[in-house]
């Protein structure tokens, strides 16, 4: 193990500010352990905040969002793969700033959870989110 002066800092979503200082013997192990109790203390608050959202199948963001549910609910994907699905599927062209509009809208929505990669944004579908559509 290293010696080492690690600082954690992070806000969670009612505001709270937050810093963790491990100081002395660290090792990867120790430090993801934070993160994923971290991590456990955001799932439990959001346990009992679900969301209900109703969009319309016959809109761009019920079709984009349907897309996400039946193509993408497992794992991460990018707005160019959900471009070339959203095309493969209604064989309507659509450009990717508008796939990108609605992947940052759902997000803000909290329907979706992003994570800057060195090449860009990789969206993940938001667990513990209920979401209806109309016809």
């Amino acid at each position: 193990m290293v010696q080492r002066r690690i600082k954690i800092q992070f806000n969670d979503s009612d505001g709270g500010k937050y810093s963790i200082l491990i100081d002395g013997n660290t090792s990867k192990d120790k430090i993801l352990k934070i993160i994923n109790l971290l991590d456990i203390t955001e799932e439990d608050k959001a346990k009992n905040e679900t969301t209900l959202t109703t969009y319309s199948k016959e809109t761009s963001i019920g079709k984009i969002y349907s897309l996400i549910e039946n193509k993408f609910s497992l794992g991460y994907f990018t707005s160019n793969n959900l471009l070339e699905a959203y095309e493969d599927e209604f064989n309507i062209p659509i450009k990717l700033s508008t796939i990108s509009t609605y992947l940052s809208r759902l997000e803000q929505k909290q329907l979706l959870s992003r994570q800057r990669t060195s090449s860009g944004w990789t969206y993940q579908k938001s667990k513990l989110i209920q979401l209806t559509f109309r016809n």
